[in-house]
């Protein structure tokens, strides 16, 4: 199953990273967040990766070009012109990086990936958060109810769309969020049905708005509910939290082996 994985944007409330780079290559511990979200799902098998790009899109671009340069120690000989890696470690990926326009909203850019996912199920999340969910449970419950799209959601005190869930978790509304207000939020970490690209106009759709609200008049809305760990990285002091918890050793995010 595909992995999409939206990284265009500005970034504009990181800005003193995101002048720089894009935000999902902000890094954590060293390495962009970006790649921290792609080891998380490729612990549970999920190793096919489309990546939605707009924003100084070369960057990502470059990472992977020269991704043992990253993670290997390499010898150059200057004179035969000649590289080695050593010790290279090959991550099990399938990357796929797509130009979905600068100024593109997240709808339309996944509206852009349509024919590169195919006829498939899909996962869908944003290049800035990090979880525990587990993504083989979402997968089996998205399966079992037969409705277009799964969102994770998470009880979070933070300025974000409010959704409220029935006893069945389908979602019946959603709306902006109060500052004392607690509800569930959409966490990303989605899984949705080829159906959803009908629900996108656009370049000018994003996500969370119209193809939301089509899906929820159309009770194909459902909601995974995830009371463990998850974080956006929307300021900097976000990401200075993640970088703590990364150095302190207890990343809860880092299930996989170094």
């Amino acid at each position: 199953m595909k992995v999409v994985i939206l990284a265009g944007g500005f970034g504009t409330r990181i800005s003193e990273e995101s002048h720089l780079k894009p935000k999902p290559m902000i890094e954590i511990g060293g390495m962009p967040i970006l790649w921290h979200i792609m080891k998380y799902y490729s612990e549970f098998g999920y190793n096919e990766f489309i990546i939605c790009l707009g924003y100084k899109q070369y960057v990502v671009k470059e990472f992977f070009a020269d991704y043992f340069l990253y993670t290997s120690d390499v010898t150059f000989d200057i004179k035969n012109n000649e590289m080695t890696v050593h010790n290279k470690h090959a991550e099990p990926w399938k990357v796929t990086l797509i130009d979905t326009g600068l100024r593109t909203m997240t709808g339309g850019r996944v509206k852009r990936i349509q024919k590169y996912v195919g006829d498939e199920p899909f996962m869908l999340t944003y290049g800035d958060g990090l979880s525990t969910v587990d993504l083989a449970e979402l997968e089996k419950f998205h399966r079992s109810h037969g409705k277009i799209a799964t969102i994770t959601t998470v009880n979070m005190a933070q300025l974000k769309g409010v959704l409220e869930v029935d006893e069945n978790n389908q979602v019946t509304s959603f709306r902006e969020k109060d500052e004392d207000d607690s509800s569930l939020i959409n966490g990303g970490f989605m899984m949705l049905d080829p159906g959803v690209f009908s629900y996108i106009e656009g370049d000018d759709t994003a996500f969370e708005k119209e193809p939301m609200a089509g899906l929820l008049r159309d009770g194909q809305l459902m909601s995974f509910y995830h009371e463990g760990f998850w974080q956006c990285m929307d300021t900097q002091r976000e990401m200075e939290k993640l970088n703590r918890l990364w150095d302190s050793g207890n990343a809860p995010w880092k299930i996989w082996k170094d």
